[in-house]
């Protein structure tokens, strides 16, 4: 069995040499300028050019035949797949797979809704690989990935949300008053939507960074051990502040810090923060 998934799960942020995925990736584009995720142009560049630009970036899925055209080269190698993506309440990828599924008969293909985003979709990608590997059966890593999707959370905050606002990830008329007050939400993701839900909102962004610390003790209480990873989309400094204070307050596992695809950073901007974890138990020997 071989795994397809999406520029959004950013697995390059295991950077994990053993894991051989096929990436179908999301694209952006800056006026009349397109870039196809992780491949076309870096993420501090892109950012750079976002900043010198002035312009709003407009994200969009693979299409139908982008999914039908990997698939059939996956097939050609092994007609089991399975395909696991970025949230169905945050992107239409999933529904584009799904469409792609069907016009691939000769491959028997499995779609996976991740109702999540980038660091934590990526462990559920790698739980998947490396389960494969174990020779688990398609129901036992199912089962895992469900498992997972109701354990492993993610949260970030930023400096500004013009760019939620125009990509409508957040009303526009809340964004609104969040911006006139310098408000900075704490922003995850619901499990059953995956949609995004507001978890809180602090008046600075140093308050929003121990927001999320404190996120983290609500979300898991008791749970004594984290496998835990900081993302960022062009902020650095702030993702480092942000692990020294979640190591200080928690017996941690750490993956590499990670800077998000710049297809995800399109709808917030570079000030983006972030943690993904889950309980260690959950993910221990798979990611």
């Amino acid at each position: 069995m071989q795994i397809v998934t999406d520029s959004a799960t950013d697995t390059q942020m295991l950077e994990d040499d053993q894991l051989k995925v096929h990436i179908v990736p999301l694209k952006v584009s800056l006026g009349e300028t397109s870039y196809r995720d992780g491949i076309d142009i870096s993420a501090d560049d892109f950012y750079k050019e976002l900043d010198e630009s002035g312009k709003l970036p407009i994200t969009s899925q693979p299409s139908v035949g982008e999914f039908v055209e990997m698939y059939r080269k996956v097939a050609k190698e092994d007609p089991d797949i399975l395909s696991i993506h970025l949230s169905s309440g945050l992107s239409g990828t999933v529904d584009s797979a799904r469409a792609a599924a069907k016009l691939v008969p000769e491959a028997n293909i499995t779609i996976w809704d991740t109702k999540t985003l980038s660091a934590v979709s990526g462990w559920q990608v790698a739980a998947a690989f490396n389960a494969i590997k174990a020779g688990w059966s398609l129901d036992r890593i199912l089962a895992k990935l469900e498992e997972m999707s109701a354990s492993a959370h993610t949260f970030y905050t930023l400096k500004e949300l013009k760019y939620l606002i125009h990509g409508g990830r957040i009303s526009h008329m809340k964004g609104l008053v969040a911006s006139v007050l310098q408000i900075k939400p704490f922003i995850g993701v619901d499990k059953i939507t995956g949609k995004y839900i507001q978890a809180g909102q602090a008046l600075s962004f140093a308050n929003a960074l121990n927001g999320l610390v404190d996120t983290i003790s609500k979300t898991l209480p008791n749970i004594e051990s984290i496998k835990v990873q900081v993302v960022h989309t062009g902020n650095p400094e702030g993702a480092e502040t942000l692990k020294e204070k979640i190591n200080k307050a928690f017996k941690c596992s750490w993956l590499p810090t990670g800077q998000v695809s710049f297809v995800l950073g399109a709808h917030t901007g570079p000030t983006l923060v972030g943690v993904a974890f889950a309980p260690l138990n959950v993910v221990e020997g798979l990611v």
